[in-house]
């Protein structure tokens, strides 16, 4: 009855060591039972589906007798067709075909190795939770249920990637997230027409915005995380095999926020909040304003430090301009090597690497020891936000090289391109400078300064779903 069903499976996972065929029989007729070995638990399908038809030899030819019979799996469902059949299989399902019933059906068997819940390697906090998110979806959903026992918390899962089949489930609680976000996002997921989805980021790039070195969507590898973001009515959209997650919308200001801002003490969160900023704005000017100073404004500078610079690059043969162009060049290199090393290895080459490239570079003349000084501080500052690095990176260059063609109305004019840069953009239909440029129905305190947080537990969207 079902003999094309048997003949795609077997004819389609044939060259598979790890595809398996188990048939049984019983009083009706033949029992043929589908799985990939490596994604099942066996003892599961030993004990709670092959000794289910063992034990009933004699069974009704009825779907609705076998399920509630014979069959001890928590999830059993119906299959559609064949290309469906062939998807639970590599999913990690059995996949029952009989040849006296009709209808065939899949129980769930997953049993999979997969990494266990452990501390997140990159947002590490001072105080407050310490695990964070693995490659498996099923828990990382229980890690954010765990947080949030709302009955309004909804998991829908999808299937897309026509190579891959990759599971994407969008979270987010009806009634506090807008309908017009979710919509939106399910929409631009449904319309992409990828082969292979293997990353959160071939999601990212369909969402965010392309022309900039800035995320417009945001990511995260802690479910707290994630948790503050459901429940400021955001979506969260997690892909099966990344340990990390996209948050949606995602704002300029919340890449200065830090996941212990909210463990440690109010006024110490502030403060590094500030510093952050601060930095931001010095890694960004800093070294244009240098080379504006150097190059055009020489009279602005004090007498007494002004002998010092001259003293100081007295001998170098280039530019200020190249100079500086050169140095944070040879600072990036570090930065990637340091990355791209063994993690002791890396930390070792990054603080040796600069100091014995500093003081090379003033030694043999190619930089002033004031050069040094200013792209230090610049590359330094950048680390404190890392998710606008490569932000940071191209306007730094950008004003650089404005100041050394007009000096100081140079830089005003690259930081007039900046600002406008960054209100031009956004973040699914959402401003990405909210809320400093929209204060109009806001309920957001949590922008510079961090308020108390029976203040600041009130999410980001009013009553009617709109920011």
């Amino acid at each position: 009855m079902n003999e094309d069903y048997v003949e795609f499976i077997k004819n389609t996972l044939k060259d598979n060591t790890d595809f398996k065929q188990r048939t049984l029989k019983c009083s009706c007729g033949l029992i043929n039972l589908f799985f990939i070995d490596n994604l099942c638990d066996s003892k599961f399908i030993s004990e709670y589906v092959i000794d289910g038809f063992l034990r009933n030899y004699y069974i009704e030819d009825n779907i609705d007798y076998i399920e509630e019979k014979v069959l001890i799996g928590n999830s059993i469902g119906d299959v559609k067709s064949k290309e469906d059949a062939l998807l639970h299989v590599l999913s990690g399902d059995v996949l029952i075909v009989f040849d006296f019933i009709q209808e065939k059906i899949f129980t769930e068997a997953k049993g999979y190795v997969r990494r266990s819940v452990s501390q997140p390697e990159v947002e590490s906090v001072l105080k407050g939770p310490r695990e964070g998110f693995t490659e498996a979806f099923v828990d990382n959903i229980s890690l954010i249920r765990r947080k949030i026992k709302n009955k309004d918390l909804k998991f829908e899962s999808m299937t897309y990637g026509t190579e891959t089949n990759t599971v994407i489930v969008l979270a987010y609680i009806a009634g506090t997230a807008p309908k017009t976000l979710v919509d939106g996002i399910k929409n631009e997921i449904k319309n992409n027409n990828l082969k292979y989805i293997l990353d959160i980021n071939y999601l990212e790039e369909k969402l965010k915005n392309k022309k900039t070195f800035f995320d417009t969507v945001g990511y995260t590898e802690k479910p707290d995380i994630a948790a503050s973001k459901l429940l400021e009515g955001r979506v969260v959209i997690i892909v099966d095999g990344t340990p990390m997650v996209i948050t949606a919308p995602y704002f300029f200001v919340e890449n200065f926020q830090m996941p212990d801002d909210y463990y440690v003490n109010k006024y110490y969160a502030n403060s590094a909040r500030i510093i952050r900023m601060a930095a931001f704005i010095i890694s960004v000017i800093a070294p244009g304003l240098y080379v504006s100073f150097e190059t055009y404004h020489v009279s602005l500078i004090s007498t007494d430090f002004l002998f010092r610079l001259a003293v100081s690059r007295a001998g170098v043969p280039i530019p200020v301009v190249a100079e500086v162009l050169l140095m944070s060049f040879f600072f990036m290199l570090l930065r990637e090597a340091g990355i791209r090393l063994a993690q002791p290895i890396g930390q070792a080459m990054s603080i040796v690497g600069a100091l014995i490239l500093g003081d090379a570079a003033v030694g043999a003349g190619l930089a002033a020891q004031s050069t040094i000084v200013v792209v230090a501080l610049s590359s330094i500052c950048s680390f404190l936000s890392p998710k606008v690095y490569g932000g940071i990176v191209f306007w730094n260059g950008t004003l650089i090289v404005l100041s050394a063609m007009f000096g100081l109305a140079g830089l005003i004019i690259g930081g007039y391109l900046f600002v406008s840069h960054l209100a031009s953009l956004d973040s699914c239909g959402y401003p990405y400078l909210f809320p400093i440029l929209d204060k109009s129905n806001i309920n957001f305190k949590d922008v510079i300064i961090r308020r108390d947080l029976d203040e600041i537990s009130k999410g980001i969207f009013n009553n009617e779903g709109e920011k």
